[in-house]
């Protein structure tokens, strides 16, 4: 195994990128892949949603991931995967998802414009689109909660943590060489 380092950063703070760019160079000197996973999904109807939690979303979900991305740019190596992290929302009009819907709709929207950008510096733009994970933001809520949403999902589960990892690897890999922009649902079928 490989050397890891922490760096804290509030993702969501576009300055805060360059030290989070200057730690990796420091460390590593360059990078082969990276995955775009900063998130939040605040979920609430549109009648309560105010500025400030609106662009505290924006600046987490898109701002933070694109600035960090800028920063990184003459880290990669040739070759080099991007993966960014999507969601099935942007898919499905689910209600009360509208802002969070919206920034993963414009990170699937950078995976293509960007794919187009920087292949020819050798850097691959993939997204992986999830549905409902069991992680703490599902594991915390209630049975009745949890039952709800496997209700939306033909696979009739929530799916694994893992499930979301091996994508993320295969597309960080040179088995995915000629994948270019893609977006890889992961979902149970939810988006069908």
């Amino acid at each position: 195994m490989g050397d890891a380092i922490v760096i804290e950063s509030n993702a969501g703070d576009a300055a805060e990128q360059g030290k989070v760019a200057d730690e990796i160079r420091k460390a590593f000197g360059q990078l082969d892949a990276l995955f775009i996973n900063a998130g939040i999904a605040e979920l609430k109807p549109i009648g309560q949603w105010g500025a400030a939690a609106f662009d505290r979303s924006f600046n987490t979900n898109v701002k933070g991931p694109y600035f960090l991305l800028q920063e990184l740019l003459l880290l990669f190596a040739n070759p080099a995967s991007v993966i960014i992290n999507g969601s099935v929302n942007p898919h499905i009009g689910m209600p009360t998802s509208s802002v969070y819907a919206a920034t993963k709709a414009a990170m699937i929207s950078l995976t293509k414009t960007l794919s187009g950008e920087l292949i020819s510096r050798g850097i691959r733009v993939n997204a992986v689109s999830a549905g409902p994970i069991m992680t703490p933001l599902h594991s915390g809520r209630s049975k009745e909660e949890q039952a709800a949403f496997i209700r939306q999902i033909p696979a009739g589960r929530f799916g694994q943590p893992s499930e979301i990892a091996n994508a993320v690897v295969f597309l960080a890999s040179d088995e995915a060489a000629f994948t270019v922009g893609a977006e890889l649902l992961i979902d149970g079928g939810m988006s069908l």
